[in-house]
C-alpha cells in the first residue's frame, strides 16, 4: 500500500487533518469511549485473535474503552475455544494515574467488568510495577498496550518494565507513536512533541532489544494509525 505515493500522501493528509480535529473522539466500544483510529482497532483484533493472549496489559485508560475492547476479545477467545468466559483466567489489566470516578463508575457497572482489573497509580512505579508483574506472573501469553504518558522519558521507562512479559509471538503496541511525523508544537498543552515521544523511545529501546522487530507489515497495510513503528512482534 505505501508503495502508491499519491494513496500514501492522501492517507497522510487525513491523518494530519484529522489530529487537529480530534477525530479519534468520534467512537466507542460497547458504550465506552475509545479514542482510538478505527484502523488501529481493527489490527488490535487481529493481534488478539493471532497470539490470543490470557493476560493483556494496558497502561492508560481514559474512558475505558480499550479496557473493554481488549476485555470483548479475550471473551470472544473463549467462545471460540469452547470455555465460559466468566470461568476463565483471562484477563485485562489497565494502569493509569488517574482513574477518575466517572469513568471508574463506568467500568464497575459495566457487564464486561468481570474480566477487567483497574490499578489507580502511576505505570512506572516501583510498587505498581511490581503488582502488574505479580499478575502476570506464571501466564504464558502475555500482550502489552502503551498508551499513557506519550514523553520518551515515560515511554523507554514503561517499555523496559513491561516489555519482557510479552510472550514470543505477541506484542507490545505503543501508541502515539505518530507525535514524531506531526508538526513541531502539534501538542502545546502536552509535555511531548517532536524529538520527545514514543517513537523516539521505541527506536532507542529497539537498539538493545532484538528479540523484538517493528511489524512493518502493519504499518503498510494500515497506512492510517497513530502507531507507525510503534507495533512491535516478540520474535524470539
Amino acid at each position: 500500500m505505501t508503495s502508491n505515493e499519491p494513496k500514501f500522501k492522501t492517507a497522510s493528509d487525513f491523518l494530519l487533518q484529522s489530529i487537529n480535529d480530534r477525530y479519534s473522539y468520534n467512537f466507542s466500544w460497547l458504550t465506552r469511549p475509545i479514542i482510538q483510529y478505527p484502523q488501529d482497532i481493527a489490527a488490535f483484533q487481529e493481534i488478539v485473535s493471532q497470539a490470543k493472549p490470557d493476560l493483556i496489559l494496558e497502561t492508560g485508560i481514559a474512558h475505558g474503552g480499550s479496557l473493554v475492547l481488549s476485555a470483548s476479545l479475550l471473551c470472544l477467545l473463549d467462545v471460540m475455544e469452547g470455555r465460559d468466559p466468566r470461568q476463565s483466567p483471562r484477563k485485562v489489566v489497565g494502569v493509569d494515574i488517574d482513574i477518575r470516578p466517572h469513568n471508574r463508575k463506568a467500568l464497575d457497572e459495566h457487564p464486561l467488568r468481570f474480566k477487567m482489573e483497574l490499578i489507580e497509580g502511576s505505570s512506572i512505579d516501583p510498587g505498581i510495577i511490581k503488582q502488574v508483574r505479580s499478575d502476570a506472573d506464571g501466564v504464558e501469553r502475555v500482550l502489552v498496550s502503551l498508551d499513557s504518558n506519550h514523553t520518551h522519558e515515560h515511554v523507554l521507562a514503561e517499555l523496559n518494565a513491561y516489555a519482557d512479559l510479552v510472550s514470543v509471538g505477541s506484542y507490545c503496541i505503543v501508541f502515539d507513536t505518530v507525535v514524531e511525523d506531526l508538526p513541531a508544537g502539534s501538542f502545546p498543552d502536552r509535555p511531548w512533541d517532536v524529538g520527545n515521544n514514543p517513537k523516539t523511545a521505541v527506536h532507542e529501546w529497539l537498539m538493545s532489544h532484538p528479540e523484538f522487530e517493528i511489524d512493518k507489515d502493519i504499518d503498510n497495510k494500515l497506512l492510517i494509525s497513530v502507531a507507525p513503528d510503534g507495533y512491535l512482534k516478540r520474535v524470539k
